[in-house]
């Protein structure tokens, strides 16, 4: 009966939408706000537009249907990011008998902080992701629409699947309006300046981390951004790594290999957890959305080049000397692997220029972590350099198979 009411009303309101959209197409009364009304309507429903003309391609996979599967494979990351932000903050306050302070105190009163509760844990994290990810949508949203309605673009389910990845890598603590700003500079500045969407040269999701890293690196580095509690010092495996025996680096590392993969430690929101991770990489291999041979050369890349680190005789850090598992399952790498350096817009394109964009920033992300303790989270500065080189390996491609049809052809 539900369902038959639900039924009713969508038909009505569609019924509605098509009614008011002679308003608002060229001619119409509202036509410079056509890109508002496209984006309500292909939000509620299909798109009514076809071919006229041959080739005709039946495939139900669109760009909607894209963007909603990544947002779908980032379920598990976002489900952990609210479980184990809330987990940190709550272990952390049982221990020493505190309470946190201000509207999320009034509200954890209510619910009791509490390690070992999944509600308390889940409803902990999402008073801090929460509003870090509304903050992005609409800040973000805000400049999508100008620039659509200054050019008469159409609106893009795109932005979703930003406005959900950069809160993942951001840490709890940060500023909200810190979160505004790097929104805006990626919206702004690594992708509509470039023409919108698809014609972005490297992932803006990233460019808004990077710029929120260097501009405000006091909320982005440090022992005390990553625990949801005020003058709390806990360290990332990464940040703690330096400091270690040379001879012996996890001797004294307080997380073990396990509790890194399954995503129980300290760091960006979405970031900590491989196994989440992997069962949205699961989904999008599955489906097809990403490139597994990204996926792969980006993992061969990122092993061999730990593997010659750790051959190293006289290692110059800790981190020369760490195991090839754990580099695979600190920091953003097993997150960068799948969501980040798999962005259909700025990775490579062809199959063989597919390969030396992942093997290149696998081999970037261990360098740079190994090389320069100073930026152990190197995977964002991998990516986004491998973005920069992507158009530069598919240009070669494309021209040496020119080159050997030329040859074969005469």
């Amino acid at each position: 009966m539900i369902l038959g009411k639900l039924h009713i009303m969508l038909k009505t309101l569609n019924k509605l939408f098509l009614d008011l959209k002679p308003q608002f197409e060229k001619g119409g009364k509202y036509q410079t706000l056509y890109p508002l009304y496209e984006a309500f309507d292909s939000f509620l429903f299909s798109t009514t537009k076809s071919t006229s003309s041959a080739p005709h391609v039946r495939d139900a996979v669109d760009l909607k249907r894209i963007m909603i599967t990544v947002i779908i494979a980032l379920i598990p990351c976002t489900l952990m990011a609210l479980w184990n932000t809330g987990y940190q903050a709550n272990q952390v306050l049982t221990e020493v008998g505190m309470m946190p302070e201000g509207w999320r105190g009034a509200i954890m009163q209510m619910i009791g902080v509490n390690p070992g509760s999944i509600i308390s844990n889940m409803a902990h994290g999402a008073l801090y992701f929460v509003p870090i990810y509304l903050v992005t949508v609409i800040a973000g949203s805000i400049w999508e629409a100008l620039f659509n309605l200054i050019r008469g673009h159409e609106f893009s389910e795109a932005y979703l699947v930003t406005s959900l990845l950069l809160p993942l890598t951001l840490p709890p603590t940060i500023p909200l309006w810190q979160v505004a700003v790097g929104a805006s500079f990626g919206v702004i500045f690594a992708k509509e300046v470039f023409g919108g969407v698809g014609k972005n040269f490297m992932n803006p999701a990233l460019a808004s981390r990077a710029f929120i890293y260097f501009a405000y690196p006091a909320q982005m580095t440090g022992d005390k951004v990553w625990t949801a509690v005020d003058g709390v010092s806990s360290a990332t495996p990464l940040t703690a790594l330096p400091q270690a025996d040379p001879a012996n680096p996890l001797a004294n590392l307080d997380y073990s290999w396990f509790q890194a993969f399954i995503g129980t430690i300290p760091g960006s929101m979405g970031e900590t957890s491989t196994l989440a991770c992997l069962l949205g990489a699961a989904l999008l291999l599955v489906t097809g959305i990403a490139s597994w041979r990204i996926m792969l050369s980006m993992l061969i890349g990122a092993v061999i080049t730990a593997i010659c680190f750790n051959l190293v005789p006289e290692p110059a850090n800790p981190l020369y000397a760490l195991p090839v598992h754990y580099h695979l399952v600190f920091g953003g790498f097993a997150f960068g692997l799948v969501f980040m350096a798999t962005d259909p817009v700025s990775a490579a394109q062809t199959q063989t220029g597919q390969w030396l964009y992942g093997i290149l920033i696998g081999f970037l992300v261990i360098f740079i972590r190994v090389a320069n303790p100073a930026y152990p989270e190197s995977v964002m500065l991998a990516i986004l350099l491998g973005n920069v080189f992507a158009p530069l390996f598919d240009y070669f491609v494309v021209r040496a198979n020119i080159r050997r049809r030329i040859v074969r052809n005469g």
